[in-house]
């Protein structure tokens, strides 16, 4: 079955400020999704993870690249072109405080995008808001107030049942539950599973956190400075991290998983500018494998195992542990 998203070669550079430099947030990223699938995009603060999802639903120009949505070049369209498409490609924000217009009633956020899409008539728009509302287990009650009375659960609900208002097949989340207390976060995630289940929805999870990520996805890509530089199913890149970013990262956090072992990985010195990138490896200055040619070239992705993949001249060794600080075994 072809994939419903498939993003190749895709970057975005910013005009820096006060600079004629260039911020290189996103370089030539590549990756698909398939119908009903979750992929999670991790990586720290920075590495151009919120970019992405930014640019396959063109609320920022991608430099290069292309974003395909069944077969289809989404670039190829003009702006005023892909307007009829964006119905079908939708996000959930990371601030539901500051994704909300605070002069508007809940029942008006909702139905903002049937106003939009829909030629229905109001009172059909309104007995859909009041589906919507339902799925995501909000109160009529609610439809009435204003966002400053909703606590944040409730308006992320809210910012769900907005994006699912003209029925996409793909949305991004972007870090849906950094902003909610953790009893929350977990009737969140609980939420997304069972509409995309009951709605074949496709997600891009966007997020640092590596227990959300583990608990929501199928795969996981991981991106360093703006490159994938590890990619694979959830319990391979978890139970067997390859690429020395990725092991690093997973050393960074304690997750709620008694029997796996972390690889004890610590990166050291300085994250190089986005501005300025190194010609080689982007972690050459901060890796204990670090090789010669590290210095001058960029690795590709490189199959370890089916599904798994990392980009890392020593990637087989790393994987088969047959350098020092191999893998670890779960």
């Amino acid at each position: 079955m072809p994939p419903l998203i498939e993003v190749q070669g895709l970057t975005k550079a910013f005009p820096a400020r006060h600079s004629r430099l260039l911020v290189h947030a996103v370089n030539g990223v590549s990756f698909s999704i398939q119908q009903g699938e979750t992929l999670g995009l991790v990586g720290e603060s920075g590495s151009g993870k919120s970019t992405v999802g930014r640019c396959i639903l063109r609320l920022v120009e991608p430099t290069t690249g292309e974003i395909r949505y069944h077969g289809d070049d989404l670039l190829r369209y003009s702006s005023r072109e892909f307007r009829y498409l964006r119905p079908k490609l939708q996000m959930v924000f990371q601030d539901p405080y500051g994704s909300l217009n605070p002069r508007m009633r809940i029942g008006e956020i909702i139905r903002e995008p049937l106003d939009l899409w829909a030629s229905d008539s109001f009172s059909a728009k309104q007995e859909r808001v009041r589906e919507l509302a339902s799925l995501v287990y909000l109160e009529e009650e609610h439809l009435r107030r204003f966002p400053h009375q909703l606590s944040g659960g409730q308006l992320q609900r809210v910012g769900i049942a907005r994006a699912l208002a003209t029925s996409p097949e793909f949305v991004a989340l972007d870090e849906p539950t950094a902003s909610l207390d953790l009893s929350v976060r977990a009737d969140i995630l609980d939420l997304l599973r069972r509409l995309q289940a009951q709605l074949q929805l496709s997600y891009l999870l966007i997020s640092h956190d590596l227990t959300t990520v583990r608990s929501m996805s199928s795969r996981v890509a991981v991106t360093y400075l703006g490159k994938i530089v590890e990619v694979g199913d959830t319990d391979q890149i978890f139970q067997r991290p390859t690429h020395p970013y990725t092991r690093a990262l997973l050393s960074s956090v304690a997750l709620p998983d008694p029997d796996m072992e972390v690889p004890g990985e610590v990166l050291e010195g300085e994250i190089p500018s986005p501005m300025s990138l190194p010609v080689g490896c982007y972690l050459y200055s901060r890796c204990s494998y670090r090789l010669p040619q590290c210095r001058d070239a960029c690795p590709d992705l490189e199959g370890v195992a089916p599904g798994h993949s990392a980009a890392c001249f020593r990637a087989q060794e790393i994987f088969r542990g047959t350098v020092p600080g191999g893998p670890c075994q779960a």
